[in-house]
């Protein structure tokens, strides 16, 4: 994801405590918007902190579906929608020019798993970062039991010609597979790095403005 793409120029840095958003598109539609605090921007990449309860917008259309349900040119007047994180705090992480993001799940302050959203390489902006979600992710257990999570809706998508040909697809699932033998090595960031992580106790949960819509006017 070139930073032309969305028209934002050098690099941006974010300092520890502040509240970024991070953002998803797709076929010139924000699908997704979640307010999160930086815990750190470093070498390792940008690591984001959400807890349950915090705002967060997703695209929803006139008949309830979102884009795990159609892509999202078949979506029926969508909007951005503004509900609840839910069930578990998150603590994600965005390697520099990475194609995934690794998100730790925990419950009540007990860590409970890894998730990894394979994603373009974020682009950065003075608000946060924006990326596009590449459909197929990974689940993994605190064990290190891993599977698939949404293959089927990732086969159908490719061919779309707002998502990935066979060849791209190819790619993204061969970056699934190489963080597979990440996982399964035990190597980092699987490697029980941030699992004991707690967050600040006076910490407010990250929230978006009034009109959410204000969120994604910097594009």
């Amino acid at each position: 994801m070139p930073h032309g793409r969305f028209g934002y120029g050098a690099t941006v840095t974010f300092e520890p405590g502040q509240v970024v958003t991070r953002r998803y598109w797709r076929g010139g539609l924000c699908t997704w918007v979640q307010p999160m605090r930086v815990i750190a921007d470093d070498a390792d990449g940008l690591l984001l902190w959400s807890p349950v309860g915090s705002d967060v917008a997703r695209l929803v259309d006139a008949d309830g579906r979102n884009p795990h349900d159609l892509p999202v040119d078949e979506l029926r007047d969508p909007r951005l929608t503004v509900g609840a994180w839910e069930r578990y705090d998150v603590l994600v992480l965005m390697p520099p020019q990475a194609a995934y993001s690794v998100w730790w799940f925990f419950d009540d302050g007990v860590f409970a798993g890894w998730y990894v959203n394979l994603e373009e390489p974020c682009v950065r902006h003075p608000g946060g970062v924006d990326t596009t979600d590449l459909v197929l992710d990974l689940v993994v257990s605190p064990e290190r039991r891993w599977e698939w999570k949404d293959a089927d809706e990732f086969a159908e998508r490719v061919g779309h010609p707002l998502y990935f040909d066979r060849a791209t697809a190819d790619g993204i699932r061969a970056e699934g597979e190489r963080l597979i033998g990440l996982v399964e090595a035990a190597e980092f960031p699987f490697d029980g790095t941030y699992t004991d992580f707690r967050p600040g106790p006076d910490w407010p949960a990250p929230r978006l403005p009034r009109d959410v819509e204000a969120a994604v006017r910097d594009r």
